[in-house]
């Protein structure tokens, strides 16, 4: 029909309808042309592929814009997420902190790369690792995925050894991030087969971590990390175990911080005491946390991660 209108067209107008009837077939058959979908192409996802992207870094200088230039170099139509550049500078448990929380929130096939590597340069390995959950973690084997192996399980992992994995040229002894970490997240991201980046790796270096535990008069655990600028404590004490010694919202609790000795009121959110007051609280991943409303509790009371903390039981 639509072709029968337009030869109509151009025979009354011979000239200018017939550019007009050209144009509008172009555009129809444009719209009805079958789309290629990326699910198509060997190795691809259906969405543009995700890069999530941490370091300590910092945002000083030029080395994560470089990091980020070599990925879109190999991956150009890469989603590049920065999860942090300002993990505490040689601070693994810190960085694997971080992955891992962000981890539980990004889809099946996202790819992390984490560079925090005081040993870099050294012989630890650097890998791909694939959790359980179909995520891929591109890391210096020091401990950083501790946290994923935990709670996700890891599939399958292997060392980066391959040099088409690389960026081209020597590596440099002190850029991995540039020269190893960032092109292999990009050919993954590429949709590169990454069972031919290197040997397997059959276990990974873990931190060695003291959980907290339950004793006769309370909870021994320890304050692993600072909220951000706001100086509020981290702690390893799950809500679960803190929960297990009876308290329940409103109960002051005693609580030792190295030499240290407070009490605070177990509280839902920071405006539940009034300004400037401590309270202790269940954070957002779960975890036993104490604060100043609207201060910094590390800076009011000179603390410095990590130090011991002692949960009384309630009285």
């Amino acid at each position: 029909m639509f072709a029968c209108i337009t030869a109509a067209c151009c025979a009354n107008r011979p000239t200018s309808a017939l550019k007009y009837g050209i144009v509008a077939l172009f555009v129809l058959n444009l719209v009805a042309m079958p789309r290629l979908d990326r699910a198509g192409e060997p190795g691809r996802a259906q969405h543009a592929p995700i890069i999530v992207f941490m370091t300590d870094y910092g945002t000083f200088d030029d080395a994560v814009a470089i990091c980020k230039g070599v990925m879109l170099s190999i991956a150009p139509d890469a989603r590049i997420v920065d999860l942090t550049h300002h993990v505490a500078p040689y601070s693994i448990a810190d960085g694997a902190r971080f992955l891992s929380r962000a981890a539980l929130y990004f889809p099946t096939g996202t790819i992390f790369v984490g560079v925090v590597d005081p040993g870099v340069g050294t012989q630890r390995r650097a890998v791909i690792a694939k959790s359980k959950r179909g995520q891929y973690f591109v890391v210096p084997d020091n401990g950083l995925l501790t946290f994923i192996e935990d709670r996700d399980g890891i599939a399958s992992a292997r060392e980066i050894t391959n040099p088409v994995w690389r960026w081209p040229g020597p590596v440099s002894g002190t850029f991995h991030g540039r020269d190893i970490f960032a092109p292999a997240g990009a050919h993954l991201a590429r949709g590169d087969d990454w069972t031919g980046v290197g040997p397997e790796v059959p276990h990974l270096v873990r931190l060695a971590l003291k959980p907290a535990v339950i004793a006769a008069d309370g909870i021994n655990g320890r304050v692993v990390a600072l909220d951000g600028p706001f100086g509020n404590l981290i702690t390893n004490v799950k809500a679960e175990l803190f929960q297990k010694r009876g308290y329940r919202l409103g109960d002051p609790v005693l609580i030792n911080i190295g030499r240290l000795k407070l009490t605070a009121p177990y509280v839902t959110t920071f405006g539940d005491v009034p300004i400037g007051q401590p309270l202790l609280y269940i954070d957002s991943s779960g975890l036993v946390g104490l604060a100043i409303n609207q201060g910094s509790f590390a800076k009011v009371h000179d603390v410095t991660p990590p130090i011991e903390i002692f949960v009384s039981r309630k009285k």
